[in-house]
């Protein structure tokens, strides 16, 4: 967070917007790269070592291909989003693309053999490696390219991490008789990955495209400020919780208790951040990124509230995959985007602001047909709802008290600091409440 504070401030909003094209391709050749078969590791029945060579394979045949094909349409995509100056950029983040395939498999092995410890080694050397060869770029004048070098750099640190920790998962083969079905589960996920990369970054593909790079910088940045709750509290639980909901498949009553446990949790610890994040957003803004980035408090108000809608479908996301439900998750995206995308070219006529507003409104369709399906899946209306009823009450508070304390207080400093304590006092008050949550987590990975 604090890396991406000071480029913010070094690059610029035309600078950031540059990278924010690049980062719209690159994440659109990821998120259907390894075919999805990496997954099947962490769901697989058997001795996940008998299919692993297979995945890897697989995932880096792949990854090879799109390397190639990202590196070809660069300059048609960014001229089509309005940023030819992002071409290069593009091509440099493209050898990403090669990096995740080959460690597609050593990360899924570890997230299925609840190794943490080791996988936070090996993203923070990542992190911290690619931040700060960032950094030093972009204090030397580099841009946009800053980034993409740091993304690359970073990558390549993880995969060499990854091969230190992980040797088992660089085995590479083919077994023929596995192939029908690690296909059989990886395509229809590739295909709901699309469309989630779709649902997900549209809205960047419009304001990109309809209003210009620098007002994608504007968006971005709000986006990923609204994304800190996803980050820190979402990421982390979606690197057990599909793990977990692996190991409890065939026990209805442990399922539905742990998901509705997991749910509360995520709740409590998210929804008064997320209201902080939309009721305080002028304030943290300014104060954080400076003035030149005012106008991305527009967005944050609204993409801020969406954050918490967001935590909720990738919960739900983990749950259904691992029932195997790919399919059907393949058809919620589908609509998903099918509503969004007209939301998005009208709201793109009120700008920034519209854009925004459209992601928000369309959650209102998506949530619904969740929780349908969850039902659909062994789950019932109050398994969903009673978790996140106390959390949405004092989120709402919070919401509310924070944009009268930023309205009333004009130094942003001083605004910050009472939001922020409001929300903490929330957050605090509704894991206290959880607090047997958390000691039921460490037992479920204990057995496990």
């Amino acid at each position: 967070m604090a890396v991406g504070i000071v480029l913010a401030r070094l690059l610029g909003p035309a600078e950031f917007g540059t990278f924010a094209v690049a980062t719209v391709a690159l994440t659109a050749v990821l998120s259907f790269n390894e075919l999805g078969v990496s997954l099947a590791i962490v769901r697989w029945a058997e001795d996940p070592k008998r299919i692993a060579p297979t995945v890897a394979t697989l995932s880096m045949v792949m990854s090879t291909l799109m390397t190639g094909a990202l590196v070809l349409i660069a300059p048609w995509f960014c001229s089509v989003m309005g940023s030819p100056a992002a071409t290069p950029v593009v091509r440099v983040m493209a050898l990403s693309v090669l990096l995740s395939g080959l460690v597609a498999t050593p990360a899924a092995l570890m997230q299925r053999e609840f190794r943490q410890r080791e996988r936070v080694v090996v993203d923070q050397i990542g992190i911290w490696l690619g931040a700060a060869c960032s950094l030093g770029l972009a204090l030397g004048g580099l841009g946009a390219m800053s980034l993409a070098v740091g993304r690359v750099v970073g990558a390549a640190a993880t995969a060499g991490a990854f091969a230190r920790l992980c040797p088992e998962g660089f085995r590479f083969g083919l077994r023929r008789d596995v192939l029908p079905s690690l296909l059989s589960f990886g395509l229809p996920l590739a295909g709901t990955s699309i469309l989630v990369f779709a649902v997900g970054y549209v809205d960047q593909l419009v304001a990109g495209s309809r209003l210009g790079a620098t007002t994608l910088g504007f968006y971005v940045l709000a986006f990923n400020l609204s994304s800190w709750p996803v980050f820190i509290f979402s990421l982390p639980m979606r690197a057990v919780g599909p793990a977990i909901f692996a190991r409890l498949r065939g026990d209805a009553a442990a399922t539905r208790a742990e998901f509705s446990r997991l749910l509360a949790l995520l709740a409590s610890a998210s929804l008064p951040v997320c209201a902080l994040l939309a009721g305080a957003s002028d304030p943290i803004i300014r104060l954080v990124y400076g003035d030149v980035w005012h106008p991305a408090a527009l967005a944050l108000q609204l993409l801020g509230l969406g954050a918490a809608a967001r935590i909720f479908s990738e919960l739900a996301y983990d749950y259904l995959v691992i029932n195997g439900r790919s399919r059907s998750l393949l058809a919620v995206q589908g609509v998903w985007l099918a509503v969004l995308v007209p939301a998005l070219l009208l709201g793109s006529q009120a700008g920034l602001r519209g854009v925004a507003g459209a992601q928000l409104s369309v959650m209102a369709v998506v949530l619904p047909i969740y929780v349908a399906l969850l039902r659909r899946n062994g789950l019932e209306v109050r398994d969903i709802l009673a978790p996140v009823a106390v959390p949405l009450a004092v989120g709402a508070a919070v919401l509310v008290g924070t944009w009268l304390l930023s309205s009333i207080i004009d130094t942003p400093l001083l605004a910050c600091l009472a939001c922020g304590t409001l929300s903490l006092a929330a957050t605090a008050g509704l894991l206290w409440r959880r607090r047997s949550t958390l000691a039921g987590l460490v037992d479920v990975r204990r057995t496990a």
